[in-house]
């Protein structure tokens, strides 16, 4: 690998999350067209900035927490890589019997504490690095994207959990249509020539399938009929020092994580109702809990009174920080 000119050398005290800040794409509405931009898949999994400084490796998430123990394997991976300290930007998923990332079989290596090496041996994950910035000790931000990428090609040429993820130049819009067929969560369009930046970027485009985002739960209800532990949940989204009430959520649980999050919510409850704009609907089985979890959730639209519509829980999410949760509000691209 020859670096880019652009490349310095890096010291090690530099390779910390607060000095490599991710950089991240801007939700649109429609797919950018014109010359310069390159398509990427939208990976439905856990962000990771995947670090090795001498032989410490550290998978960072992107509230800066070090999650090599949840993925072990991963985190190998990165140990045995050619060259000297990096710093590559990957998704980790977890792929189904039909190799399409699912957000859901990837709870059950969220969340494990106690047999982790079963989990590890049940559920297999790949990582796939589609940046970097910082190859064999050499900080590498300042070079374009594509030149980026394809340090990452050739330094991720044998086999392993970890994966390149390729690109398209060309026919974005076939591309993005072809990603919502198969299921998958949507795509990424970058500027090829752009420098990797921390912070969110209208650089990095990101155009969903289907409408999803991040909530903060602020309640539940307890169960009913046949369903034990709960009956749905209360979530918001903060906008300022007010969290917002945007609707109950009541389907898409796992029967077998439902433990686990009654447990995680009862540990939360407080007296009196976080929300403090919009009104939850009354009821006397509400419960509620400190602002503190964070669940992805898709579902078809909002309406005028910013509530969802026909939500569907896909897991809770620990690599986002619970006040850093807002409404998505999906911006004009330019071409």
């Amino acid at each position: 690998m020859t670096p880019p000119p652009t490349a310095r050398r890096l010291a090690r005290a530099r390779l910390t999350p607060e000095e490599l800040a991710f950089m991240l794409p801007t939700l649109v509405e429609d797919v950018p067209t014109g010359p310069g931009w390159v398509y990427e898949l939208k990976w439905d999994g856990v962000r990771v900035l995947a670090v090795r400084a001498g032989e410490d490796v550290r998978l960072w998430s992107r509230n800066r927490i070090e999650v090599a123990a949840q993925y072990p394997e991963i985190a190998g991976a990165v140990g045995a890589l050619a060259g000297g300290d990096v710093a590559l930007d990957a998704e980790i998923v977890a792929l189904d019997e039909a190799g399409r990332p699912s957000f859901q079989r990837l709870q059950r290596r969220m969340h494990v504490v106690r047999g982790r090496a079963a989990a590890v041996r049940a559920v297999p994950l790949t990582a796939y690095v589609f940046d970097c910035l910082v190859v064999d000790g050499m900080d590498v931000r300042d070079a374009t994207l594509l030149e980026r990428k394809a340090i990452v090609r050739d330094l991720l040429r044998g086999p392993g959990p970890l994966r390149y993820s390729d690109h398209v130049d060309a026919e974005g819009r076939a591309f993005f249509e072809a990603a919502c067929r198969r299921g998958l969560e949507g795509i990424v369009a970058k500027r090829g020539e752009c420098p990797y930046r921390g912070g969110r970027r209208r650089e990095w485009l990101k155009v969903k399938c289907h409408l999803r985002q991040e909530f903060v739960i602020g309640g539940y209800t307890a169960p009913k009929g046949t369903r034990a532990w709960l009956g749905s949940l209360h979530v918001g989204f903060w906008d300022g020092d007010d969290l917002v009430y945007a609707g109950r959520v009541g389907s898409g649980f796992d029967e077998a994580g439902l433990a686990d999050l009654h447990r995680a919510l009862v540990a939360r409850e407080v007296p009196s109702c976080p929300f403090t704009r919009g009104t939850p609907p009354r009821d006397r089985e509400n419960h509620w809990v400190r602002p503190e979890l964070v669940c992805e959730v898709r579902f078809t639209e909002w309406t005028a009174d910013e509530r969802i519509r026909h939500p569907v829980f896909l897991g809770l999410r620990t690599d986002k920080p619970a006040r850093g949760v807002r409404r998505e509000r999906p911006l004009t691209p330019r071409s």
